[in-house]
């Protein structure tokens, strides 16, 4: 479920992802493997039609299992950013795993919590994303699917920003926790929510944030730094707000310390 310390960079050659791999292998961007990109509009030609409209439609782009879609959509799409439904009636729960702008030192998780049907999503996505579905069982992961990588037409994408250090995220943060100087997760949601995984330790464990947005319990949020110590992940929300959140450490998909979670 998560990347080694290693792979904190970005990759630079080309080729599609392996459908096969624990972890995807992204290309430069923009390459064309993989990546699904949306057919330019016709010109207009007088008064637009509903299939001019439908035409000029962006695509959403989905990867399905049994018990789980996960899609990425532009912003006029019926599921714009990245989603995932829950499909089938059982105990198991859908979850979409991604990363953003071809960047392999953060990982972002999506579990959906709820029923079969519903839909649980993140609207501020990268201009790239790396995406896949997943069915869990609690928090072992059972099936998932391969990764597929594409090219988004959010309006106002995610930038990559791979610099943020656990200083820096202190001082751009309202509140803070940490479990035994070896993850912190910090947030600020003033105007605009941003959370941050910051790694603290120099081991090979990683930092990770879960938390909850907007008092909705059937939807977990998840921040997998894996870039290595003194570095951190964010994740941006738009004007939702953190309701609930905890920091954890984990060696690869054992959890080793945590603390409980905080309300907010």
């Amino acid at each position: 479920m998560t990347v080694t310390t290693a792979a904190a960079a970005v990759l630079t050659s080309a080729g599609a992802l392996a459908a096969t791999t624990p972890e995807p292998a992204l290309a430069r961007a923009p390459a064309t493997a993989g990546l699904v990109v949306a057919a330019a509009a016709p010109a207009a030609t007088g008064t637009a039609t509903r299939a001019d409209a439908a035409d000029a439609a962006k695509p959403t782009t989905c990867l399905r299992i049994r018990g789980a879609a996960a899609c990425v959509g532009a912003d006029e799409s019926d599921r714009p950013g990245i989603s995932v439904e829950d499909t089938a009636p059982d105990r198991y729960h859908a979850v979409v795993e991604y990363y953003l702008n071809g960047y392999l030192g953060t990982k972002y998780v999506i579990h959906n919590l709820g029923h079969e049907g519903e839909i649980r999503s993140n609207r501020e996505i990268g201009a790239t994303v790396t995406f896949r579905a997943a069915v869990y069982k609690g928090n072992h992961r059972i099936k998932v699917s391969r990764w597929k990588t594409v090219r988004t037409d959010t309006e106002y994408p995610v930038k990559r920003d791979t610099d943020v250090t656990p200083s820096t995220a202190r001082a751009r943060s309202q509140i803070c926790t940490s479990t035994k100087s070896a993850a912190s997760t910090c947030f600020a949601d003033r105007k605009q929510t941003v959370v941050y995984a910051c790694d603290t330790s120099a081991d090979r464990r990683q930092a990770r944030a879960e938390y909850f947005l907007g008092g909705d319990p059937t939807a977990r949020f998840e921040i997998h730094q894996l870039a290595g110590v003194n570095t951190c992940g964010k994740a941006e929300h738009g004007d939702v707000r953190v309701s609930k959140y905890r920091a954890s450490v984990f060696d690869l998909g054992h959890r080793v310390a945590t603390r409980l979670y905080k309300y907010h």
